[in-house]
């Protein structure tokens, strides 16, 4: 396991706070994004973000195959509708192994990572 999911769940388990604990997902979940000119989503090399114009932006970590892609508890409960939610439920993936790269940034949101070149996914 990660050393940076632990640092997570300990954080999240000492604080009672779940807002960093990450959420699995088959990256299929994207496709109806990628597919509409309504939304825009990009990524570096372990890192991406689906943006909807006018709407929300979700970040997420992208993992290694790019097979999965996982997410903060907080921003999939914030940042998404209701709608989106339901979406993204249906794709949830049990195993997936973490962005190291996604879950650093995610604990120390304030710094400067260097990630590779932004582009269209």
């Amino acid at each position: 396991m990660s050393d940076y999911l632990r640092l997570i769940a300990k954080r999240a388990l000492s604080t009672s706070d779940p807002a960093l604990l990450q959420v699995g997902f088959e990256s299929a979940v994207l496709e109806r994004y990628r597919q509409s000119s309504a939304y825009q989503v990009m990524r570096t090399e372990t890192v991406g973000r689906v943006k909807k114009q006018g709407g929300f932006s979700i970040d997420f970590g992208i993992s290694p195959g790019d097979a999965t892609i996982h997410a903060s508890w907080q921003a999939l409960t914030t940042s998404l509708p209701d709608d989106e939610r339901a979406h993204w439920s249906s794709f949830g993936a049990a195993v997936y192994e973490p962005s190291e790269m996604f879950l650093r940034m995610q604990l120390s949101p304030n710094s400067c990572f260097d990630d590779g070149e932004l582009r269209s996914w």
